[in-house]
């Protein structure tokens, strides 16, 4: 994963605040680390937003993530509750790790961030170098939709959240542009602050690229990387994939 796209992570903080209230990946991966056992790999952890709840219930845990921002707020979040988790500034896609895993898992559509075909094929060779024969990876992705490449390329909006420190009312909007031949979408993501009298207080942009793969690439690129696929949902309740889905989830196999 490029340091260069990640404008979005700079900011644990606000990351968090954002995203830890997302929850519904968390009893997909209980389950699958209670039929696993042993050691447990979350790539591109991040502040541990899925690392820490398995960690929580017993289970033993490396995060492995390239952002220090995100690393050192994982292993504060950790400290906090007392948990035991090795936290690990490592590049996923050329991973080093002192162990081989029965289970790995990256959430968060952390896929999307390996932009081009080497990279994911980096990513899917060093997470399979450390899977035991027959061991599980699961991650997810959004599915290339009409509705979610070809969005307008003027500000849309997307959602408002109340700031729980400043109290500030925060407007979120994207800007996003489709390129075609790279099967990447740009995204801008406007944030406005505002006060408790609508005055707007401060605003932050970010960007962020991600690369879109369609279910027969993905089919190709994980048979060749050493992988089979055992599922593909649509959906964290394990729902069977449509046309008319937002995301594909995959669990796949190491091939013996």
């Amino acid at each position: 994963m490029l340091l260069a796209n990640s404008e979005e992570y700079n900011d644990p903080i606000l990351y968090d605040k954002e995203n830890e209230a997302f929850q519904s990946d968390i009893s997909f991966l209980l389950e699958m680390a209670k039929k696993q056992g042993g050691v447990i790999i979350d790539v591109a952890c991040g502040t541990g937003r899925a690392t820490i709840p398995l960690a929580k219930e017993g289970f033993q845990l490396i995060g492995v993530d390239i952002h220090s921002e995100m690393i050192n707020e994982a292993k504060r979040k950790a400290a906090k509750l007392d948990l035991q988790i090795e936290w690990l500034k490592q590049d996923c896609t050329i991973l080093n790790l002192p162990c081989k895993s029965n289970f790995i898992y990256t959430v968060g559509n952390s896929f999307q961030h390996f932009l081009t075909n080497e990279a994911q094929d980096r990513l899917l060779t060093s997470v399979n170098k450390h899977l035991e024969i027959d061991g599980v990876f699961v991650f997810n992705i959004r599915f290339p939709s009409p509705e979610e490449l070809l969005q307008p390329s003027t500000e849309e909006y997307w959602k408002t959240y109340v700031d729980p420190e400043t109290h500030n009312t925060v407007v979120v909007s994207t800007i996003s542009s489709y390129d075609s031949l790279r099967q990447i979408q740009h995204y801008t993501t406007i944030r406005k602050y505002k006060n408790n009298q609508g005055v707007l207080v401060d605003e932050k942009i970010t960007n962020i690229s991600l690369r879109y793969v369609f279910p027969q690439e993905m089919e190709r690129m994980l048979f060749s990387n050493g992988f089979e696929i055992e599922h593909i949902y649509k959906d964290w309740a394990g729902n069977p994939i449509t046309n008319d889905s937002y995301e594909m989830i995959y669990v796949c196999k190491k091939k013996k």
